[in-house]
């Protein structure tokens, strides 16, 4: 993805490469951060362009399943999440391992809704980026961002070159402010020399769904023994899940960090295969039973993408490696992100100089930390230790025996703490998270 100067992009304004359109901020991406971005942008009455290189519905590859924080989000947005409206609500989550099976419910709390939903991708990104253009987002669809426009003097984004339709037509977008929301792979990011930090943790995640009887599971179920194929006494530093879709099928997958030697070396859909051949027959995960076939993505963690503010561009949720490393969880906190950057632009936009502007967008990265760091490196911590086999075996055979001990587990892992207030494990995990580096 080049980038173009100002110089070239000057050429681009002829007739056979216009500028399609100017706005206040251009959103590259409506996946769950760039719409959330471009809906908070709007309702502050700033215009925003959003911009989608595919066309809805679309399929992305995940869990479906959205703990409390993402439900949370879903309701600031005003999305109504009854199911009269097609979501299916679930009380929280069962954990199985080590002989245990143990349902875990979704601690009540001020700060999060006490249920979580499950709904499929597809439908879920158009519902959000539907929401964003009700509130005055303008939305382009099948518009392929193919590189930033650069100011010649300074370097800064000043808009974006993209390929729009079935003709791919050349154009220029142009705005002040440009938000990267396009992803794990993010080359927008990349062509403005933002690389993924290698020290930083990565997941993949692959799944696919099977006609079950299982479909209306009111808890999201996470299995906590992954072999490896080739050594069957090894565990794997992941989980496998079983989320129930409501419609007749489950959502079954695997998530996988690299902090194990076997990371590179494992075929994962043969690991998610061998796995649910395992399972009861009458559940139905038998490849006659599959619906669609096993899709994999990446689970960029931990900020491994920084800065999140330089030269007029902001990075929100994947594309800023968002995805919470205790537990995979991607969409709240790509949500999150993209309500904090808004607020932040919301705030610059208001500013009468451009020191003044800039002063508040350099603060963004500095929010994120103070929100997540300290989290995110007790985070990168768990990942480590989770990476010996050992420390996962003792976890999965000691620690599910405990059910006060998986209490607290599971508020460290799904970070649903009230803020403020809240129990003597919701002042512990505030207590560490505040104490540990923001890196």
């Amino acid at each position: 993805m080049p980038a173009v100067t100002t110089d070239t992009a000057a050429d681009l304004t002829k007739p056979d490469n216009p500028v399609e359109s100017t706005a206040d901020v251009i959103v590259v991406g409506a996946g769950p951060a760039g719409s959330t971005t471009a809906y908070y942008l709007a309702q502050a009455g700033l215009d925003v362009l959003l911009l989608e290189k595919t066309e809805f519905p679309r399929e992305k590859v995940c869990g479906d399943g959205l703990t409390p924080r993402a439900t949370k989000q879903l309701v600031d947005m005003g999305i109504d999440v009854s199911t009269e409206n097609g979501w299916l609500h679930n009380k929280g989550l069962r954990i199985i391992g080590g002989g245990v099976r143990l349902e875990l419910d979704w601690p009540e709390l001020a700060a999060f809704p006490d249920y979580g939903l499950v709904r499929k991708r597809a439908d879920f990104d158009e519902l959000l980026a539907r929401q964003a253009q009700k509130a005055g987002a303008r939305l382009y669809e099948r518009c392929n961002v193919t590189g930033p426009v650069l100011d010649e003097r300074t370097g800064r984004i000043t808009g974006v070159t993209a390929k729009v339709g079935e003709e791919k037509r050349a154009v220029v977008f142009k705005a002040p402010l440009v938000v990267a929301a396009d992803g794990n792979s993010t080359r927008l990011s990349v062509a403005m020399g933002l690389h993924r930090m290698e020290d930083r943790p990565m997941g993949v995640a692959y799944r696919t769904y099977f006609t079950s009887p299982r479909h209306d599971d009111d808890y999201l179920e996470s299995w906590l023994e992954l072999r490896d194929p080739r050594k069957k006494d090894e565990l794997l530093p992941g989980y496998g899940w079983i989320f129930g879709m409501g419609d007749g099928t489950s959502n079954v997958g695997l998530g996988i960090l690299n902090s194990s030697p076997a990371f590179g070396n494992l075929n994962w859909p043969e690991v998610l295969t061998t796995w649910c051949s395992g399972m009861p027959e009458e559940w139905g995960y038998t490849p006659e039973n599959m619906t669609e076939k096993i899709r994999g993505a990446a689970l960029p963690m931990a900020f491994n993408r920084q800065p999140h503010y330089t030269r007029g561009l902001l990075l929100v949720g994947d594309a800023g490696g968002m995805v919470n490393p205790f537990n995979g969880e991607g969409i709240a906190y790509a949500m999150e992100s993209g309500q904090i950057a808004a607020g932040v632009i919301v705030q610059a936009s208001a500013r009468i100089t451009e020191a003044g502007r800039e002063r508040v967008l350099h603060s963004y990265p500095k929010v994120l930390k103070e929100v997540y760091g300290g989290y995110y490196t007790l985070g990168r911590a768990f990942v480590k230790l989770l990476g010996s086999p050992k420390v996962m075996k003792l976890a999965t055979e000691r620690g599910l025996t405990h059910p006060l001990l998986m209490k607290f587990t599971l508020k460290l892992l799904a970070n649903l703490t009230d803020p403020r207030g809240g129990d003597a494990m919701d002042r512990l995990i505030n207590g560490l998270t505040k104490v540990a580096p923001n890196a």
